[in-house]
């Protein structure tokens, strides 16, 4: 009986495994992690990630050792949706950080937050952000554009800083494998890939208005945006016609 009530709080979406969560359950059980000193992993996932993960099966193991993997993206609540088994909500990263420590702040609970990505202009103007918005906590980070020999330095760095919270922005599925390698080898924090999210945390990239992320036309924005997602959104479609041909499996 309890398995089959775990298995109820998932959706399984082209072999990535979604847990069927509110963006207040998600912060919920981050904090209670970063609380108890565990090592946790969460990935905010969209129609992207889902075809990425189908084509390399380590990314697909990824994906499903992970604690937490939240439906970031309109085209993952419509598959749940069509599978049987809804999402109740979109779950982004980019929204999943920021809740995160206004809630903590709310509970008076100091955090370290150590991020990794974006340019090193945009990662300052990021930190300087945060730290005025929410002065309860601690930031630090390091830039994305490291060469391989500076990790193991920077390594050493989130170590001697002990983060609650590491933040990696490099893009998926390249944080996600990084976030993987590494967390055995730092101190008890959750590890969250959070994408561009440090470009629009710091002002650096706009977000999309309101109005297109009301109507789930977020991805439209950014598209029209950076011409040169076109070919990373060409997922979106294929993504769309294996979902068409899938059986629906929960009744």
């Amino acid at each position: 009986m309890a398995s089959e009530a775990l298995a109820e709080h998932v959706v399984d979406v082209l072999g990535v495994r979604f847990h069927r969560v509110t963006s207040n359950e998600a912060v919920e059980s981050i904090l209670h992690w970063m609380s108890e000193k565990s090592r946790r992993m969460v990935i905010t996932a969209g129609p992207e990630f889902v075809m990425q993960a189908k084509e390399n099966p380590e990314l697909m193991r990824i994906s499903r050792s992970a604690d937490l993997v939240t439906a970031d993206g309109v085209g993952v609540v419509w598959a749940a949706a069509r599978m049987g088994r809804p999402v109740p909500e979109r779950v982004t990263g980019v929204d999943l950080g920021l809740d995160i420590f206004a809630e903590a702040m709310r509970r008076n609970t100091s955090l370290r937050v150590y991020l990794l990505g974006a340019s090193p202009e945009s990662l300052q103007a990021c930190i300087a952000t945060l730290q005025q918005r929410f002065p309860l906590h601690q930031f630090q980070g390091h830039h994305g554009y490291y060469q391989n020999q500076d990790w193991p330095q920077i390594l050493k760095e989130i170590e001697s800083f002990q983060p609650h919270l590491w933040l990696v922005g490099l893009g998926q599925p390249r944080q996600e494998m990084l976030i993987y390698k590494n967390l055995a080898h730092l101190p008890p924090c959750v590890a969250l890939g959070i994408g561009g999210s440090i470009d629009v945390w710091g002002g650096t990239i706009q977000r999309a208005p309101h109005v297109f992320r009301r109507l789930n036309l977020e991805w439209l924005y950014r598209l029209l945006k950076e011409p040169k997602r076109l070919r990373r959104q060409m997922a979106l479609p294929r993504f769309a016609w294996q979902m068409l041909r899938q059986q629906r499996p929960y009744s």
